[in-house]
């Protein structure tokens, strides 16, 4: 397995969310191809994925990597990990760092893990990540 950044909206790569996003979240409806394809063109995010050596995706993340006053920074969002692959390492690998993330600078990240009621989000949990005593707010637009 190794992380490769998403470079087109494949109708693999469509097919590939299809499955895994019902997996994340029941109230979205998996991305588009045009969704998926603007997200792969925004020049500070970065849609990165599992892919198996037969080229099966085996879940996927979006890196944002953003300017702020006090420095870089990146988020990670959206990890998942197809229900099959699950307890191989993908996510921990997957949300790693740098030295599994193609051509990206290293800024301190945060990762925000949610999924379905009652699944532990072991990837953040479990990789080199600590807490963060923080206040995020969410706010529908």
């Amino acid at each position: 397995m190794e992380i490769v950044e998403a470079t087109e909206a494949t109708p693999a790569l469509v097919e590939a969310f299809a499955t895994l996003i019902p997996q994340l979240s029941s109230s979205n409806p998996p991305p588009t191809a045009a969704e998926l394809a603007e997200i792969i063109a925004a020049p500070a995010t970065s849609l990165l994925l599992a892919v198996e050596d037969d080229g099966t995706i085996l879940g996927g993340l979006t890196l944002a990597i953003f300017r702020i006053p006090t420095g870089l920074r990146a988020w990670i969002e959206d990890v998942v990990v197809d229900d099959r692959a699950r307890g191989k390492g993908v996510g921990r690998r997957s949300t790693a760092g740098p030295s599994s993330w193609p051509r990206r600078p290293a800024p301190p990240r945060s990762i925000s893990p949610r999924g379905p009621a009652g699944r532990r989000p072991t990837a953040s949990t479990s990789a080199s990540a600590s807490w963060r005593t923080t206040n995020v707010y969410r706010y529908e637009l």
